[in-house]
């Protein structure tokens, strides 16, 4: 089975859930999302695969995520996707995804329910 990390090698969870994924003989593909963000179609299929809502996997503390207006409640899940691709600082790390599973490494032992 393929597994994809959506990584940030500067996060503590995210380095510790790509060591544990290396630990249990798993080398993944490295998706280092700052520099190459998800379209919003990869987004919303991962989402889906979460069962989570695009406001559930933003970083609220990210000052982008004020600057880009994400904090209007009013915004659709579309509007919301779209300012997480164009700002992916805002989406919360790291995201693996295996098969057709997908878990957030917070914590980092909560990836392993789907390998």
């Amino acid at each position: 089975m393929a597994v994809k990390i959506y990584h940030n090698p500067r996060c503590s969870k995210s380095r510790q859930t790509l060591e544990l994924l290396r630990d249990k003989g798993i080398e993944p593909e490295i998706v280092e999302y700052l520099a190459d963000p998800p379209s919003a179609a990869e987004l919303k299929r991962i989402l889906g695969m979460l069962g989570k809502s695009p406001r559930e996997v933003m970083r609220k503390q990210e000052a982008e995520y004020k600057a880009a207006g994400l904090n209007d409640e009013g915004l659709s899940e579309d509007a919301l996707i779209a300012g997480m691709v164009a700002n992916p600082k805002v989406i919360e790390r790291p995201i693996v995804v295996a098969g057709k599973k997908a878990a957030l490494g917070r914590p980092p032992e909560a990836v392993l329910e789907i390998l």
